[in-house]
């Protein structure tokens, strides 16, 4: 029996006309792909939106057949020294380009995690050797990318994928795997994965090994999140001043498997939407921020957790 392949890798985009969701982006891409030629590029944006993707995709339609050779990856998270700016990256970018090639590729992801010193070698390597080597930097946030190698690059930002891109991508995978998927199971990806398509591929093909025909509750299951409704009803039950009918819900909640941040991401999106006065939405992101705080710097996250459903029972009687 063939070994299950990872579906994020089997339906990665082959071509530009498959990255979902960026499309003012790719005819610019579209565009250095037809005039055989690009300046050194700056991807930035969350992850899982297709920047990798974009850059892999261009490659492919740029070399055609030598794309392999006259392409290489790294990743500044596993060696964010100098070292890997004078070794690796200064190595390949010396050598010239196979198949006729005006320039080689490097992709250089996470390169946000490279230390000031590295940033700064790698400037005078894309300045030496920019001749026949072009530098494409991915990154969650340009604005930890040095100014000299933001001024020469052109930056692209890349926003979370919408409904519709992912919906489409989502649909046409399922289809090429003959699972059945309803509308609500859509938008229950759509949700776990707030706009990221690696998570929604993921939490899919974790699914489609249980059944062909996925539901909601699949999904909320499998990648541990709670449903917004039960979010919601948590809250209420706060705001209403029922104290310990919150904490059941929020102990339902625990027992589960989610996690205290998790449990406060998800507080933070449903707030935004529900149907309650600006004033308590402003009282309640107050009081969800200063929990996250204090969480992160290491306070016990049940007591923390359970102090929230207190102040927004206090709150209640306030109000």
């Amino acid at each position: 029996m063939p070994r299950e392949e990872i579906w994020t890798e089997k339906y990665r985009p082959r071509k530009l006309d498959e990255v979902a969701g960026q499309d003012h982006i790719i005819s610019n891409i579209k565009s250095y792909v037809r005039r055989k030629n690009l300046p050194h590029l700056i991807f930035s944006g969350p992850a899982g939106v297709g920047k990798t993707a974009a850059a892999v995709a261009m490659a492919r339609e740029l070399f055609e057949d030598t794309w392999s050779e006259n392409f290489t990856e790294l990743n500044a998270s596993d060696e964010r020294g100098i070292e890997v700016v004078r070794n690796k990256i200064k190595n390949f970018a010396r050598t010239m380009p196979i198949g006729g090639s005006d320039f080689k590729i490097i992709f250089l992801d996470e390169a946000d995690a490279l230390t000031d010193a590295a940033q700064s070698a790698l400037r005078r390597t894309m300045e030496r050797y920019s001749g026949t080597c072009r530098f494409i930097l991915s990154c969650n946030y340009s604005s930890k990318i040095i100014d000299p190698i933001q001024s020469r690059c052109s930056v692209y930002r890349f926003k979370s994928l919408s409904y519709d891109a992912l919906k489409a991508r989502i649909l046409y995978i399922a289809e090429k795997e003959g699972l059945k998927l309803s509308k609500d199971t859509v938008k229950a990806l759509n949700y776990v994965s707030m706009g990221d398509m690696r998570r929604a591929i993921n939490a899919l093909q974790s699914v489609a090994v249980l059944d062909t025909e996925i539901k909601p509750e699949m999904i909320y299951e499998i990648t541990a999140t709670a449903r917004p409704e039960e979010i919601e009803d948590l809250i209420k039950e706060a705001l209403g001043g029922n104290f310990f009918e919150a904490l059941d819900k929020l102990e339902a909640l625990l027992d589960n498997g989610i996690s205290g941040d998790e449990i406060l991401a998800q507080m933070h999106r449903r707030v935004i939407n529900m149907d309650i006065s600006a004033r308590q939405k402003v009282e309640l992101m107050d009081r969800i921020g200063e929990t996250d705080f204090r969480i992160t710097e290491g306070a016990n996250e049940r007591i923390q957790l359970d102090a929230l459903v207190a102040a927004l029972c206090l709150l209640s009687a306030e109000n």
